[in-house]
């Protein structure tokens, strides 16, 4: 059979149907989200919770989220941009800062509802699923959610829901996709060494090490946030092992009257004077409403100049 041309006529176009706005902005997964929600009915209702995962260029949105019937609940939230607070200031989108906001929002929502699962404390890469206590309330359980992120091997995704496994939820999975897997004899092994490097920064302090040695005029252009912090390749896994220690002991930390916002818009407020809104302007009284109508009709030279 010859090439056909397909012709798009009017009667085409009349039966086109746009896709749903969140898929255009390919956000979210329609035809996952549908079998990531649908509960029994025996289930009176029990809400299905999702560890929502998204990646956008400067950070990463991590989320514990339940559907309702017209509208999403979201539980608790983590941010990337949220990291500065417990020492991590540089490299907020790679493998080791989705690790630790996967933990950050696992240790609020155990905090939340006073869940006593420390999960994984020892990092060493191992695969790791909590246990139920036998007295006591069970993990707080979620089903992973990547919306329309390639699941591919050493995907970040997995490293969002790696540190959530380790700080005590219940999320079902397996070590197939974490970085290092590999197939041998029919099956896929994974290496807890690799998944370990990368929960620490590793791959990232190889990377510089390699720079510096190659190219150090590119890695005096690609790492200069790192070089202007003083902040070296060897010392990347202090850094991040500091940052775990300081999300366990403080999951809800406050940022600061000082700390800026993640696009630097936050004013700063002087010492001893409240942090001003920046909307809300305050309405004018009948007095002022009445002199800026005079202003205008002035303006339009309707209203004659009183002095």
């Amino acid at each position: 059979m010859g090439f056909v041309k397909v012709v798009k006529n009017k009667a085409y176009f009349k039966r086109f149907q746009v896709k749903f706005r969140r898929r255009r902005e390919c956000k979210t997964d329609y035809y996952a989200r549908k079998r990531l929600i649908t509960q029994d009915k025996n289930k009176y209702a029990t809400p299905k919770y999702r560890f929502v995962v998204r990646f956008s260029n400067k950070d990463i949105i991590v989320q514990i989220v339940a559907a309702a019937l017209n509208h999403d609940v979201v539980l608790a939230s983590a941010y990337a941009h949220e990291l500065p607070r417990y020492g991590v200031k540089h490299g907020l989108t790679n493998y080791a800062a989705a690790y630790a906001t996967g933990l950050l929002l696992a240790r609020r929502i155990n905090a939340k509802f006073g869940l006593k699962y420390e999960g994984q404390t020892e990092v060493n890469g191992e695969d790791f699923h909590v246990e139920a206590e036998e007295d006591g309330p069970r993990p707080f359980k979620a089903l992973l959610d990547v919306g329309l992120a390639r699941t591919t091997t050493g995907a970040k995704v997995f490293g969002a829901m790696k540190g959530a496994t380790d700080g005590g939820l219940d999320i079902p999975h397996n070590d197939r996709r974490y970085p290092g897997a590999k197939k041998e004899a029919g099956e896929v092994v994974a290496q807890p060494d690799v998944l370990r490097k990368y929960i620490f920064g590793g791959h990232v302090a190889d990377y510089m090490r390699h720079l510096q040695e190659e190219d150090e005029e590119r890695y005096n252009k690609q790492f200069k946030r790192y070089i202007d912090a003083g902040v070296s390749a060897d010392d990347l896994e202090g850094i991040y092992t500091k940052a775990h220690a300081a999300i366990r002991a403080d999951p809800n930390k406050k940022r600061t009257g000082t700390e800026l916002g993640r696009f630097k818009t936050r004013p700063k407020a002087k010492a001893g004077e409240p942090q001003k809104k920046r909307w809300g302007k305050a309405g004018l009284n009948l007095a002022q409403r009445k002199g800026r109508i005079k202003q205008k009709l002035q303006h339009m030279g309707i209203a004659p100049i009183t002095v």
